[in-house]
């Protein structure tokens, strides 16, 4: 499974566990949607740092070739992914008054 594929299939798998699974539903949230905004551009920042100067490289065969700011556009897809499920996992075990040690 390409790069590609993968973040494709996360996007719905993470909207569906943030609205169904967690309940947290914070995509409906504005509140998200301004935080997220300001996310992305310090990941642009960051993917186009990290990419226009090889530090971070990626197999051709694995990606659509789209880029933003010198970075793979699935990278978007995995990060919009990483977040949703980050927050919305915080906010479930939150809930839940998960105990620490």
């Amino acid at each position: 499974m390409t790069y590609t594929q993968l973040a494709v299939v996360a996007v719905p798998l993470v909207v569906l566990f943030d609205l169904y699974i967690t309940r947290s539903r914070i995509l409906k949230r504005k509140s998200f949607w301004n935080a997220y905004a300001i996310l992305v551009f310090f990941q642009l920042i960051t993917n186009w740092w990290l990419t226009s100067r090889g530090i971070l490289t990626y197999s051709p065969d694995a990606i659509t070739g789209l880029r933003i700011a010198a970075a793979p556009a699935e990278d978007l897809l995995f990060g919009f992914t990483m977040i949703v499920m980050t927050i919305s996992l915080w906010m479930y075990w939150g809930k839940k008054g998960v105990q620490r040690d």
